[in-house]
Formats: structure tokens, sequence, C-alpha cells
């Protein structure tokens, strides 16, 4: 398989479609539609997990009601495999909690015709400086 030449476009369309349903609780469900139930990785705050089921149950454990989001950079490279690189970085608010900058990191894996999230690494920048 070769480079995808539409690689930025997939990759902000990703990002897009991923934040839309992430952000809107009724909406959170249908994010596991993106993982594989096998193959998908998730790294959140450092907590492993594997499988689209035990990532949809890590993201409906999140207690917060509201998010509001600010994307600062969406970047993306080309993978050999066809596959899509994404890196993150913007800045979130959860409910009543102060704005927070965060990372996070998605590879999309060619599947027939369309893309699945095969790795979704996730971390607040949050430094200890004590």
């Amino acid at each position: 398989m070769a480079i995808n030449p539409q690689y930025e476009e997939i990759g902000k369309g990703f990002v897009t479609q991923y934040y839309a349903l992430f952000d809107d609780s009724n909406q959170r469900p249908s994010l596991v539609n993106l993982y594989n139930a096998e193959l998908s990785f998730m790294t959140f705050e450092g907590q492993q997990i594997q499988g689209a089921a035990k990532i949809l149950e890590k993201l409906q454990s999140l207690t917060f009601q509201n998010i509001t989001r600010v994307l600062t950079a969406v970047d993306s490279q080309p993978m050999f495999d066809g596959g899509v690189l994404i890196n993150v970085l913007g800045r979130l608010k959860c409910d009543d909690d102060p704005p927070h900058a965060y990372s996070q990191t998605f590879v999309l894996k060619p599947l027939g015709g369309t893309f699945f999230c095969a790795h979704d690494i996730f971390r607040l920048n949050i430094h200890n400086s004590a």
C-alpha cells in the first residue's frame, strides 16, 4: 500500500468528527464505531486500554457534563501503509474546572474503503512544578 495523498484532509475530517461526537455527551457512545473491536489501543492519562468495548467503557466513565474546546493545531502525516498519523494540540474546559492544555495523537489505519482509529493517546498538559 502507498502513502495516501489526502492525509491532511483525512486528518482534519477525522478530528472534526471525533470531537463533535466526544463533546456531545449524548453522541459520545457512537465513538465506539471509530475503533476496532480488537485492534484499537488507547492510552488515556497513562491508562492503557485495548479494544472498542473497553475504550467505550472508559469514555463513558468520564464524569463531566459540559466541555468546550479550542484547537490550536492539527498536524497530520501520511504513513507508508496508507494510514494517517494525527497530532492535536488544544485547550479544553470541563464543567467548572479551569481550562487545560492537552495533546492527543491518533493513528488511523485503512480498512476496506474507510479507516479505523488504531491508536489514541490523550494527555492533559499539566506540569508538576512543585
